[in-house]
C-alpha cells in the first residue's frame, strides 16, 4: 500500500482523540514556537499535521499565515471540520512533504511533529532536509521531533528510526545551528508512554 492509502486508513478508522499522537494541545510545540519570538504575520508550517491540534493553538495566539501539509486528506478533512469557519483562515496543503512544491523561501517557522521518524531510508532523509533548507527564510526556525533512542521501534504499523539528541541535529547538519533540544514523554490516549526528542535549530545556512 503507498503511504497515501495507508494513512487514509489510519485516520479512517480512528478518530482523532484516538490515534495514538493525539494531543489535547502541543504544549512543547506552542512553547517552541513562541520562544522563537516571530511576529504574528510570520509564515508557519506545520509539517504532517493532519487533524492535531496545534494549528488551533496557533490561531487562538494570532499567528495570522499558518499551513498544514499532510498526506491524509481525511487527516485535513478532521481538522477543517472541528474548526468551522476559522478553516478559512489556513493554508492546506495534501501533499508528502518529500514531492510537495512549496514557495522557496517562504517560511520563517517549520514544525514536524513525527514526520521525520518515518523516513528510514538515507535518500528520503537527505530529501527532507533539502526541501526544508529550500522551503524556509535564512534564519528560520525549525523544529523537529522524532521518537527518542527511548520510544517505540514502530508507529501505525510502519517502522520507524529512532534518535538520540545528537543524531537527530547531524540529520540536518552545519547548515542548522542548534539551539537547544527538548525530551518529551507523551502519554497516548490508550495510557502507553512514548519518548520523544525534540531539535530546536536556525537555518542559517553554514556549511
Amino acid at each position: 500500500m503507498k503511504p497515501e492509502g495507508h494513512w487514509e486508513t489510519v485516520y479512517g478508522k480512528k478518530s482523532p482523540t484516538e490515534v495514538s499522537w493525539y494531543q489535547p494541545h502541543a504544549e512543547l510545540s506552542l512553547r517552541l514556537i513562541h520562544e522563537t519570538g516571530v511576529p504574528k504575520n510570520a509564515t508557519l508550517i506545520d509539517v504532517g499535521g493532519g487533524a492535531s491540534t496545534l494549528v488551533d493553538d496557533l490561531l487562538d495566539d494570532g499567528y495570522t499565515d499558518v499551513t498544514v501539509l499532510d498526506l491524509s486528506s481525511e487527516a485535513l478533512n478532521q481538522a477543517q471540520r472541528r474548526l468551522g469557519r476559522r478553516s478559512d483562515l489556513v493554508t492546506w496543503i495534501r501533499r508528502d512533504i518529500l514531492d510537495a512544491d512549496l514557495p522557496k523561501r517562504r517560511f520563517d517557522v517549520w514544525h514536524d511533529r513525527a514526520v521525520f521518524h518515518f523516513l528510514t531510508e538515507e535518500q528520503d532523509r537527505k530529501k527532507y532536509v533539502d526541501a526544508v533548507l529550500r522551503d524556509v527564510k535564512p534564519g528560520a526556525f525549525v523544529i523537529v521531533a522524532t521518537f527518542s533512542e527511548e520510544g517505540p521501534e514502530r508507529c501505525s504499523g510502519l517502522p520507524v528510526r529512532r534518535y538520540r539528541a545528537d543524531e537527530l541535529h547531524a540529520e540536518f547538519g552545519a547548515p542548522f545551528t542548534l539551539l537547544r533540544h527538548e525530551r518529551e514523554t507523551h502519554v497516548t490516549p490508550s495510557g502507553h508512554d512514548q519518548k520523544f526528542v525534540y531539535c530546536f535549530c536556525r537555518a542559517d545556512g553554514n556549511g
